[in-house]
């Protein structure tokens, strides 16, 4: 089956870069490099329109909801709080979290907007990836060199509470939206945010984050020397809209290196997910053919190929993931074990192994992520909440920040 050009996304963790929102959906068709101008994979025939009627109306009594609306009217000791706009958008949002399904959501304008600019620019926030774990807010990954790694935040954290003085903010976050942990967590640079985190087996534990402009690179190269081998160490942070220009250029470096390289480290530890296409591309660049990842959905399954002629199919691999590794990046490490027999270096990965159609032509502007699927490894397996299981164990020390002991082992494999 020849692989056509993918033009959605793949759903791995909503990002709190400098607290944006990103999302990712699978599909097939054109590339669309924004997440502004996506089209719908689903037909427009097969959408809910406002003039049709929902299969469950006879269960449902919709007049309920006005007569809440109007007592609120009525009644409600704050008048001008009443904003009609907002109770819709919130009406809306509620709908949706009462699925149970923290990946499927409603974006009003604003946030819609900002998780469009977020997925292309730069950020203003702590530093820290977003996801949730057990139905709970949780840090997916500090990024490195910012505010949240500084103050010792760990992936697998749980965040409880959101505090902000200048916002006049003390918050919960039990039952938390991740748009809503967003907007609360977001702001400009110089300004602080205090969150309180829980760490399994430990206790609470306050923390005060100032906010910082965060550029995340997608590819980053270095190069271990190891037993007398020349390896090249591939960081993948991301799969992004620069990811595919950055990969190509790194791979030219690999192949002109003087000195041979004999093996390759693909590092996607701490890496959130991000545009399909880019997984593909980057799993093919190390696999001849065949699948890379099946989409199963209602009824039908889709299954992607390798997307182009990889340059790097000799070479010896090894991938390092962790628990910051989730989606898109569980796609590749998945691709590269199933199909390459690549060994997985680290600890078990995140497991996010569902499908979201980021449905961009709602009114006003604003967005809906609706799961619409789940993705499944060549092998068939479907990772979901369960994780990719690493064929070697092992966590980096933080007593020896000059040492990347995972770095170290996957070099002595190669």
């Amino acid at each position: 089956m020849k692989l056509q050009t993918v033009q959605s996304f793949v759903v791995g963790i909503l990002l709190i870069l400098l607290g944006g929102v990103v999302g990712y959906r699978f599909g097939s068709g054109q590339t669309i490099p924004v997440l502004s101008r996506v089209v719908s994979a689903i037909p427009q025939s097969q959408r809910l329109v406002n003039t049709k009627v929902p299969s469950s109306e006879s269960s449902v009594d919709f007049s309920q909801f006005w007569e809440v609306w109007n007592r609120l009217e009525s009644f409600y000791v704050d008048p001008e709080k009443l904003d009609a706009k907002k109770m819709v958008y919130g009406a809306i949002q509620g709908m949706t979290s009462a699925l149970g399904d923290p990946y499927t959501m409603y974006l009003p304008p604003e946030e819609h907007k900002r998780s469009v600019e977020d997925l292309q620019g730069a950020f203003d926030g702590v530093g820290i990836q977003l996801g949730y774990k057990n139905q709970t807010l949780a840090v997916i990954a500090p990024l490195k060199g910012h505010s949240a790694e500084k103050a010792g935040v760990q992936a697998g954290d749980f965040i409880l509470r959101i505090k902000d003085e200048k916002k006049n903010v003390d918050k919960e976050t039990t039952g938390i939206s991740l748009p809503e942990a967003v907007n609360l967590i977001r702001g400009p640079k110089g300004t602080y945010v205090k969150l309180t985190f829980l760490r399994e087996g430990g206790k609470p534990e306050e923390k005060e984050l100032m906010r910082d402009t965060i550029i995340v690179p997608s590819v980053e190269l270095k190069y271990v020397e190891k037993n007398g081998k020349h390896i090249a160490h591939i960081i993948l942070s991301r799969f992004g809209e620069r990811t595919d220009n950055e990969w190509k250029k790194i791979v030219d470096d690999i192949l002109t290196q003087k000195k041979k390289v004999s093996g390759a480290i693909v590092d996607v530890r701490n890496n959130p997910g991000g545009y399909l296409q880019g997984a593909i591309d980057i799993a093919s660049e190390f696999i001849p053919n065949g699948p890379i990842v099946t989409q199963q959905g209602r009824v039908e399954k889709q299954t992607y190929t390798v997307s182009r002629r990889g340059r790097l199919t000799e070479v010896p691999v090894v991938v390092l993931a962790n628990k910051g590794s989730a989606s898109a990046s569980e796609i590749v490490a998945g691709a590269l074990r199933d199909r390459r027999g690549a060994k997985l270096v680290g600890e078990n990965t995140f497991g996010k192994g569902t499908v979201q159609d980021a449905q961009n032509d709602l009114p006003d502007g604003a967005g809906l992520h609706i799961t619409i699927a789940k993705w499944l490894l060549p092998s068939g397996s479907w990772i979901h909440e369960k994780g990719l299981s690493p064929d070697v164990e092992i966590v980096d020390d933080q007593n020896t920040p000059d040492i990347d002991e995972a770095v170290q082992k996957a070099a002595e494999m190669l």
